[in-house]
């Protein structure tokens, strides 16, 4: 009895045993790397695909994305159509790192002339240049540029305006819907304003009228005085005639009395 108490409270008090193997398997077999003649084998008869004779790019055409432009970009692109078709000179100048001081007082100069100064981003110029008759002017827009326009052809108040402001560069000009290089502007600052040439276009016509006027009055005047001329020898001639035969007629009277 005493067996079987030992027995019953052995297997009561201790639990069951488990093996459990802790650690990594043993590994017993590594994979030899490939020898150098055997790579060089495969690198020589692998597959290469042959290439099409004609590039895929040149077969499908690119696909362009259209980018819708915002709404900020429209509000400028209908600025800019504005200031192209409300001005008659536009000048193109390129930035060269005016302080913001000096570039102040630039545009009140201007101001002064009613000459005014413009800034807008190269992509939205280009964007609406591109299909206007004003596309000759792209080249123009590269890099940092001022716009400066005005409702009146003012080259020459301009010019003397940016004289002295060493910061910016004239690139070109559009004035009066022609085009215009640096030098081009320089000459047209030169010509006479529009009311001299007014004037002397006024003084030319003039001139010429009455210079018309005289000729269409000198031939009826000059044949005015031959006829004139002609009737009074006419007349004297006449009269002389009448002399002589009122003479003659006296001398046959006088003669028979004698």
């Amino acid at each position: 009895m005493d067996f079987h108490c030992y027995s019953a409270c052995h297997d009561w008090c201790f639990p069951p045993h488990q093996i459990v193997r802790h650690g990594s398997k043993a590994v017993t077999r590594h994979r030899k790397p490939l020898h150098i003649l055997r790579q060089k084998l495969l690198a020589v008869t692998e597959y290469i695909p042959p290439k099409p004779a004609i590039p895929e790019r040149c077969i499908r055409a690119p696909k362009l994305e259209v980018k819708e432009p915002s709404g900020f970009e429209k509000l400028l692109q209908r600025e800019v159509e504005v200031t192209f078709s409300e001005n008659k000179m536009i000048t193109v100048f390129q930035n060269n790192s005016i302080n913001s001081e000096d570039l102040k007082l630039l545009r009140h100069r201007l101001l002064k002339h009613d000459i005014r100064m413009k800034f807008f981003p190269n992509q939205v110029l280009r964007s609406y240049l591109e299909n206007t008759k004003y596309r000759n002017l792209l080249p123009l827009f590269i890099g940092h540029n001022i716009i400066i326009v005005s409702k009146e052809p003012k080259a020459k108040e301009l010019l003397q305006t940016v004289r002295n402001t060493t910061q910016i560069s004239l690139l070109g000009a559009c004035i009066e819907d022609v085009l215009f290089s640096r030098q081009g502007v320089v000459n047209y600052s030169r010509l006479p304003g529009m009311q001299i040439i007014r004037g002397e276009i006024v003084s030319g016509l003039t001139l010429m009228t009455s210079q018309t006027c005289q000729l269409l009055q000198s031939g009826p005047a000059h044949l005015t005085a031959l006829l004139e001329q002609y009737v009074k020898q006419q007349s004297e001639a006449a009269t002389g005639l009448k002399e002589t035969e009122n003479l003659e007629q006296k001398e046959i009277q006088g003669s028979p009395g004698s």
